[in-house]
């Protein structure tokens, strides 16, 4: 009789183990655990035995009938999350298709893109430098005077003594000089870095776009009428330049630029500091001390440089009152344009 139990058990747990779906198993369930199945029969039996074996025996069915409602249990169960699996991978072709994300350029990257093709039109060229600089292209080249706040660690990010994140993309002008004899027309993109504080309009990693322009007869009217055309262009008549003298040391004259405010049409906000104006970088007449130290005859060359923001002018741009919002990830932000 116990021998026989454990036979019961053994092929109850496999028929268990191998129903292929719900109605398999319920047939196998009915089979050895049903009114009418085996076990119940063989217990029917237990009758028949010695008085003295009856106890053992009921014993073992009883644990026989436990492990099989345990393994029909643990069955069922692997067939219910194997049916909810299926139900979630289906294809229900009867619902409407699903337009794959179309994929877009960032609104930095877009008119960094839109500023270069203008001055492709006015015939500069693209040069382009390393991010991670040495001293002597970022300061020494560029003739700052010695202890220049922007050489100081509170305004750099220096990775040694002579190795550092640019703080703008004026060293490609002088690797630019170096490599070639005038005239010279180009403008430098890239992304540049600085020890700002982060406000509505600043922020530590930026884009800037840089000009440049070596030529014999140069003046700031020239300097003056490309960034005009340049704002006309990119932002229509309606919007203004204004120059103010301001000191940069690889420039002399030098002028910050600043543009009428397109987000409140020069009436004054936050983004502007309420003035009207927003400003978008500097420039000036390239300092002679610059162009002999690339070996030009400053007799006989001149030249104009240029460098603006591409986060500021992007605000202007689409009427972007925070510069954080180009860096902050949200979608709903970006998928605006």
């Amino acid at each position: 009789m116990e021998d026989k139990l454990e036979q019961l058990r053994d092929e109850a747990v496999v028929a268990f183990r191998e129903a292929d779906d719900e109605e398999q198993l319920e047939q196998m369930r009915v089979q050895y655990l049903g009114r009418q199945g085996e076990l119940r029969e063989m217990m029917k039996n237990l009758g028949s035995l010695a008085k003295e074996q009856r106890p053992a025996v009921g014993r073992l069915a009883n644990r026989v009938s436990q492990e099989l409602q345990q393994a029909y249990e643990q069955r069922q169960q692997q067939l219910a999350e194997q049916a909810a699996q299926e139900l979630a991978e289906r294809i229900d072709v009867t619902l409407p298709g699903r337009a794959p994300r179309v994929g877009r350029r960032h609104p930095l990257l877009a008119t960094l893109d839109e500023m270069i093709e203008i001055f492709l039109g006015l015939g500069f060229n693209v040069a382009e430098g390393p991010e991670v600089e040495n001293y002597h292209y970022s300061f020494d080249a560029l003739n700052y005077p010695e202890f220049h706040p922007a050489m100081d660690e509170q305004m750099t990010f220096y990775i040694s003594d002579d190795v550092l994140l640019r703080s703008q993309t004026s060293p490609v002008q002088i690797r630019v000089m170096e490599q070639q004899s005038p005239p010279v027309r180009i403008v430098a993109p890239g992304r540049c870095f600085r020890r700002d504080t982060v406000d509505a309009t600043h922020c530590h990693t930026f884009y800037q776009l840089e000009g440049l322009l070596v030529d014999e007869g140069v003046t700031f009217a020239d300097l003056k009428g490309t960034l005009e055309v340049f704002a006309h262009e990119m932002f229509g008549p309606s919007c203004h330049m204004r120059f103010r003298p301001d000191f940069f040391p690889f420039t002399e004259p030098s002028a910050e630029i600043a543009l009428t405010c397109m987000i409140c049409g020069g009436a004054g906000c936050r983004a502007c500091g309420y003035t009207g104006w927003m400003e978008v970088g500097g420039s000036g007449m390239v300092d002679p001390t610059v162009l002999t130290g690339v070996g030009y005859d400053t007799e006989k060359y001149t030249g104009f440089a240029f460098g603006v923001g591409v986060e500021r002018l992007a605000m202007l741009r689409h009427s972007i009152d925070d510069i954080r919002l180009f860096y902050s990830g949200d979608m709903r932000f970006l998928e605006q344009f």
